[in-house]
């Protein structure tokens, strides 16, 4: 067996792993524990009782959060004319067609989401097997396939995450940062958590949200399944 860092044997030490948490008691157990040397994420793990090899139970959808999620989004634009223009002018530096889907065959890394027009598509289609796997490629249903350029960068700088289920029926997604207000860290997991009770599959007939952990970049996942699902009914 691995022996554990002092930092991990403080956590088990102090921590009662058969416990459900509130929510507030969580994140200030969370920011007890963090010794690290960096402003670690705030994450959250969400166990969902759906097939993910049925794909009409498989979940992706898009909410704002209203504090953000404290990190700083990168974002490729597959676009050209006047919309390319509006990219640039916002800040947006792989901005491109033919080129940028050359820097990304080549091994370009630096970007969190890939915002395309529908005209781009094509193009972008081309790419499946480096941005599918990673949950990269452009979708409608995201906001993430548009004309509307502009819109669709503001909407993710101010708030608006993406979020899908893994291959196990699990949601895993950043709420915010450590250094973030507790209450804050809070009203964003509730506002998420309401969000995804939306997008629940008509024919699942099981509970669709079973367990609630949320955790730091370096710390453990303590449950906090029963306050959130009380504050959901």
């Amino acid at each position: 067996m691995r022996k554990l860092t002092k930092r991990m044997k403080l956590i088990y030490e102090n921590i009662d792993f058969r416990k459900q948490f509130s929510i507030l008691e969580a994140i200030n157990q969370l920011k007890i524990l963090s010794k690290v040397k960096f402003i670690e994420s705030i994450d959250i793990a969400i166990i969902l009782g759906i097939n993910p090899k049925k794909t009409e139970q498989n979940i992706r959808g898009n909410v704002f959060l209203p504090h953000g999620n404290g990190k700083n989004i990168k974002i490729a634009v597959f676009a050209d004319g006047k919309e390319a223009i509006q990219a640039k002018k916002l800040g947006i530096e792989l901005v491109g067609m033919q080129d940028l889907l050359t820097k990304i065959t080549n091994g370009e890394k630096n970007f969190d989401i890939v915002i395309s027009t529908p005209k781009a598509m094509d193009l972008v289609t081309k790419l499946g097997p480096i941005l599918g796997p990673k949950g990269l490629m452009p979708n409608p249903k995201l906001g993430t396939i548009t004309n509307e350029i502009d819109k669709a960068i503001k909407n993710i700088r101010s708030g608006q995450i993406n979020f899908r289920n893994d291959k196990n029926g699990i949601i895993h997604t950043m709420i915010g940062k450590i250094n973030f207000e507790n209450n804050k860290i809070k009203e964003n997991l509730i506002i998420f958590l309401k969000n995804l009770k939306k997008y629940k599959p008509i024919q699942l007939k099981n509970n669709f949200i079973q367990k609630i952990y949320i955790s730091s970049t370096m710390g453990i996942a303590l449950n906090i399944t029963k306050e959130c699902l009380n504050l959901l009914n």
